[in-house]
């Protein structure tokens, strides 16, 4: 059975750091491209970013490229998003979903057919 469980979000303030960590099982970080979303106005989720099943990375959006950063840990099949300095606009429920495919194809969440419960991240002083 497909799963994916996001763990690590909290209270974090403004300039700090968070690291979000989504597990997986019934597949692993090589079979699929894994992405993590967060809302956003006018969507439903907006995609922040995607490690694919050959190891590229793409981040999504100009508001998070210079600040977040994702890995994974083949061991652990996770894929992991450290997000520094964060901002109170950073606020929101962060998911993590398993792509159709291989490769990370964009930022949309219709490219994606599993998803996790979602890690509340809350960034206030």
């Amino acid at each position: 059975q497909l799963q994916l469980v996001e763990s690590g979000g909290g209270l974090v303030q403004p300039g700090g750091s968070l690291t979000l960590s989504c597990a997986a099982s019934g597949f692993t970080v090589d079979q699929y491209a894994r992405g993590w979303f967060r809302p956003a106005p006018g969507e439903e989720r907006e995609g922040i970013a995607c490690y694919s099943a050959g190891g590229s990375i793409a981040l999504f959006g100009g508001s998070v490229r210079d600040r977040f950063a994702v890995w994974r840990d083949n061991a652990k099949n996770t894929v992991n998003l450290q997000m520094t300095s964060p901002k109170p606009e950073d606020t929101g429920v962060y998911f993590c979903a398993k792509s159709w495919g291989r490769e990370c194809l964009g930022p949309s969440a219709d490219r994606y057919d599993y998803w996790g419960q979602g890690t509340q991240v809350t960034v206030s002083s």
